[in-house]
């Protein structure tokens, strides 16, 4: 299947453009757009442009989300924010609500905040990584929609309910951890099933909560699995970390969790809601030290033993980094389907896809 290659600042105005025909204002937009574009740009395309009409523009078209993404601030401390999103988009409330957590922290080293009644926000990583450019270490965690079951369950309860956290360094890149708790996106095991192919066991379970190799069994009445798998395979600690992200996103915070993520039919209001956190270095040692024993510790690993075979190991967000700085040379990968997609939905929503890419592969 070929990719498409686009500049970036001509999808960053068409997915603008794009929003602000559902109603929302400029500059929601465009932060909405930025974290769009940063998650193709960075490789993770389940996240990007493919998500536009599928997820957001469906949405905004049927009333579910707030276009104009109203803030009240429900309680508020020098240290902490809890924040209602009104059933706004998730981006622009994430995107504000971490900036204000770091300006908190500039003041006081660390700040949390919580934001109740959102919807999908896209990559974790990118509010994680909006604490790197002040020196901080940022944190972000969302609850999604159920998809996973718990240890010894066989019905969806929890969503893939991702961790980020992003730390920096000194000549090395950041550490930029940006993970799912569930064992594989329910994605995957979409893509399988379309090809006829079976999953590796231990992806999913079935209706009656026995691992199977059939997709279509995970997808009709089953459920992923957590991070791990079984429980001989320690998944309960996956099942452990997808829990806490729903108390810290959904119970502290206010807002929807578990089973009542997404509430009870499609055109129920999402409820999603968010932990955020941004801590100051320099609060705890001196910020030159901490970025020298960041390097070290980076390069013990990279430098390590490699497996047979192997010929590098890599930090996490290395790969991301790297896919990001080619984009910002040779364009923004867009598969072929995301492209189709782009130009059937734009001619049904009155914006028309009709970039021409730099190149096709």
């Amino acid at each position: 299947m070929s990719k498409f290659y686009f500049r970036q600042e001509d999808l960053k105005d068409y997915t603008i453009r794009y929003f602000v025909r559902w109603g929302v204002p400029f500059e929601d937009a465009s932060m909405a757009a930025d974290v769009l574009l940063s998650a193709d740009a960075r490789g993770v395309d389940s996240h990007g442009m493919i998500r536009l009409n599928s997820y957001y523009g469906s949405r905004l078209r049927k009333g579910l989300i707030n276009p104009l993404s109203p803030i009240t601030v429900i309680k508020e401390t020098p240290t902490t924010l809890a924040i209602d999103g009104n059933n706004g988009l998730g981006h622009p409330l994430g995107v504000k609500t971490m900036q204000n957590c770091i300006e908190k922290a500039s003041n006081t080293g660390l700040a949390f905040a919580t934001v109740r009644n959102s919807n999908h926000y896209g990559i974790a990583g990118y509010y994680a990584m909006m604490a790197l450019p002040q020196d901080m270490i940022g944190v972000s965690f969302t609850n999604s929609g159920p998809l996973v079951a718990p240890t010894y369950g066989r019905k969806a309860m929890l969503g893939t309910n991702p961790i980020a956290v992003a730390v920096p360094a000194k000549s090395q890149r950041p550490f930029v951890l940006d993970m799912a708790t569930s064992i594989v996106p329910i994605g995957r095991v979409s893509v399988y099933q379309k090809e006829g192919k079976s999953i590796p066991a231990g992806w999913g379970v079935n209706s009656k909560g026995n691992i199977t190799e059939d997709p279509s069994q995970v997808i009709d009445g089953g459920a992923l699995m957590p991070l791990g798998g079984s429980d001989l395979l320690r998944g309960y600690k996956g099942y452990g970390l997808a829990l806490l992200v729903d108390i810290f996103a959904g119970v502290l915070a206010g807002s929807a969790f578990g089973e009542n993520v997404y509430g009870s039919s499609s055109s129920s209001a999402a409820g999603v809601g968010h932990f955020f956190a941004a801590i100051k270095i320099e609060a705890f040692r001196e910020l030159e030290g901490f970025k020298t024993d960041m390097d070290e510790l980076l390069t013990q690993l990279k430098e390590s033993p490699k497996a047979e075979g192997e010929d590098r190991i890599y930090i996490h967000g290395e790969k991301e980094f790297e896919n990001a700085d080619r984009s910002a040379v040779e364009g923004v990968a867009l598969s072929e389907t995301t492209v189709n997609i782009l130009k059937k939905t734009g001619l049904e929503d009155g914006v028309e896809f009709n970039l021409l890419p730099l190149t096709v592969a």
